[in-house]
């Protein structure tokens, strides 16, 4: 077997069925399935041992969170790349054979992200992508943007975390997933570090997966989340970033926390978000920093000024993503 597709789930027994059905009709058949589970009380542990006993499964005793549960499955898996699939997808038929192509193409790839596609508008893209700019906002490369776009392979920031194939063997020069996440952040992280270490992320716009989204935290906006993605923000720029980036960084990550700040309070997590701020810059000094290398200067240099052209990437998208919500043509996609 080449490949081992692992599914974090908790509470998704509702959304694991078809995600399972449309793994059996893969055109390459070179993979396993492996589920963590993370104590779910929905009847998950049942669905999967009535209708799925060839499935692996591990079931731990608690809710880790997300990090913990893919490491888990990472470190139980034997082959030499692993796929990190969201419960609530539908993947196509040439889904696992397109990530298995693109990532064998270069030793230097170390994550392929497909192109997600929003499972109940699909017209419409889900993440072609993760792009992270210098105001600290990680964000989905083309959300909301036609789905017959992003037609070509490209360089990313970092892979999503829901849909994309990792070469295991990376994980052992950059590090695992930071538990200390929990959930969310964790894929731009993981993808930022091997930046750093000088390894590629790619998107490949022929692996298609169908993704509802907020599957498992129930919606776009919560408190939860907002608290601990705001949390994990701080997390992200300490770790990754050497003191002197950090300085040079400063005003920008300001700008973009306040900014965020006054959004949140608008649509009622202000509170959740300060508190998630609070936290990060509290607890931060615990978090393992990835060691400044000088021979990695270069690395460091192109990711900067990566930071500076996603903003502007972030900019355009957003700007094209409001004409296309006004024009006429969406409305009658969306009929």
């Amino acid at each position: 077997m080449k490949v081992t597709v692992i599914i974090a789930n908790y509470n998704g027994a509702h959304f694991m069925e078809p995600c399972l059905e449309s793994l059996k009709g893969q055109s390459c058949r070179d993979f396993e399935i492996l589920v963590v589970d993370n104590a779910s009380t929905d009847g998950s542990r049942e669905l999967l041992d009535e209708k799925y006993p060839e499935i692996r499964a591990i079931y731990l005793n608690k809710n880790y969170g997300f990090s913990k549960a893919v490491n888990v499955g990472i470190q139980a898996a034997d082959t030499p790349y692993v796929i990190l699939l969201n419960n609530d997808t539908r993947v196509d038929e040439h889904y696992v054979e397109a990530l298995l192509k693109t990532i064998e193409s270069s030793d230097r790839i170390f994550s392929v992200s497909s192109k997600m596609i929003q499972m109940y508008h699909p017209e419409l893209i889900d993440d072609a992508g993760d792009l992270y700019n210098i105001i600290g906002w990680a964000s989905q490369r083309g959300v909301g943007q036609p789905s017959s776009g992003y037609t070509k392979q490209k360089n990313i920031f970092a892979a999503c975390g829901g849909a994309s194939i990792y070469r295991r063997e990376v994980f052992r020069v950059i590090g695992d997933f930071d538990e200390k996440h929990f959930a969310y952040l964790e894929d731009t992280d993981i993808g930022y570090r091997a930046r750093i270490f000088g390894y590629r992320n790619v998107y490949c716009p022929d692996a298609y997966v169908y993704h509802v989204g907020s599957g498992t935290s129930g919606s776009r906006y919560n408190a939860f989340k907002v608290k601990l993605a705001a949390r994990n923000s701080i997390y992200l720029n300490y770790k990754n970033m050497p003191l002197l980036q950090l300085i040079v960084n400063s005003p920008f990550l300001l700008a973009g926390y306040l900014i965020k700040c006054s959004f949140f309070k608008k649509i009622g997590f202000g509170k959740e978000y300060r508190e998630g701020l609070a936290e990060g810059f509290k607890t931060v000094s615990s978090c393992r920093k990835v060691p400044f290398c000088f021979k990695n200067i270069w690395n460091y240099i192109r990711i900067e000024g990566e930071l500076i052209a996603n903003m502007f990437i972030y900019a355009a998208e957003y700007a094209s993503r409001r004409r296309y919500k006004a024009s006429p043509v969406k409305k009658d996609l969306r009929k």
